[in-house]
């Protein structure tokens, strides 16, 4: 990996509990002795249940100084990386923000997911993607093979075509020992016309989401995994939507990843008004209320910190 001037090349001490490769190893030669919902339960415990997000918005990387290109993504991201690294649970890049620049950008993406395996930090990539038969198949090889450079440690996914439709990348997940985040009760306002409505027998979309996942997690629940392998994406600003959609989050038993701390709304304190006894298997995510303390690293280091050990005490895990 070419160094990010400034950046240390030093491995962060994280809980990714796979070897290190390079990014043009992708992860071919990786071994995963554990789950991912275990590994993440352990990171947890470690960090606190904190997740961040590396979202080089173009706004954030021109209050960091950088050009909105190329070289001020990368340099964003890896930044980032090194600095909250140590100290999270996962770190969540949104592919999006480098997809926008093409081939180039993916390359920094598969950049970071390299720097984060090799650094032993969970990855999690933001990608959201859902679509059926072999186009699903297409993603679950993306996104989800050892083999594939852009493959983290699990993925975001739609199930808006069915939930049926996921299985590919379920199966895949499930055989490398990675995971899955479903979009089941996100906390933008549009997303309650679909998530809240209802079937002929009064079950919610969002409660049928939440069955399915608990369902494929049974198998690795049953032989001991701390969390299964399928989680939700549940946002921390949902208030009691999940009890009044019927959706029990407790029984998928998989991890629960919750965007919205801080710039969005969501506080450390109110995770267990939302999740209830579901909270024990909450990830809540922050974006840019840590990425705005940059560029200095140690004042990402010091609120990447803070925010941990606040969710930490607000979860129990203090």
């Amino acid at each position: 990996m070419t160094e990010v001037p400034g950046a240390s090349s030093t491995p962060a001490t994280g809980s990714s509990g796979s070897t290190a490769a390079t990014n043009g190893e992708a992860g071919a030669h990786e071994v995963r002795a554990l789950p991912f919902g275990t590994r993440l339960a352990d990171a947890m415990d470690v960090h606190g249940p904190l997740c961040v997000g590396i979202d080089p918005h173009p706004s954030l990387v021109h209050e960091w100084g950088l050009p909105d290109g190329v070289p001020g993504l990368r340099e964003l991201a890896l930044r980032t990386l090194e600095a909250v690294g140590p100290h999270v649970a996962a770190v969540k890049p949104q592919a999006a923000f480098f997809e926008r620049w093409g081939s180039q950008g993916v390359a920094v993406l598969e950049e970071v997911v390299a720097t984060a395996r090799a650094a032993h930090v969970l990855c999690i990539v933001d990608a959201k993607r859902g679509d059926i038969g072999s186009t699903m198949e297409g993603y679950a090889d993306a996104f989800l093979d050892p083999a594939s450079a852009l493959a983290g440690d699990a993925v975001t996914v739609s199930p808006y075509l069915g939930y049926g439709s996921l299985a590919p990348a379920v199966r895949r997940a499930q055989a490398s020992q990675r995971g899955v985040f479903v979009l089941a009760l996100t906390s933008n306002p549009e997303g309650a016309e679909v998530q809240h409505a209802r079937n002929e027998s009064g079950t919610s979309v969002a409660a049928t989401i939440a069955a399915h996942a608990a369902a494929d997690n049974a198998a690795e629940i049953a032989v001991g995994a701390r969390l299964g392998s399928v989680g939700l994406v549940t946002g921390a600003t949902i208030g009691g939507a999940a009890s009044q959609v019927g959706a029990d989050l407790a029984a998928v038993h998989g991890p629960l990843l919750a965007p919205g701390i801080g710039e969005q709304g969501g506080r450390p304190a109110d995770l267990r008004a939302t999740f209830g006894a579901a909270l024990p298997a909450v990830l809540a995510s922050a974006s840019r209320s840590i990425l705005r303390l940059g560029p200095t690293p140690a004042r990402l280091v010091e609120g990447t910190r803070r925010l941990a050990a606040e969710l930490a005490a607000a979860t129990g895990r203090a």
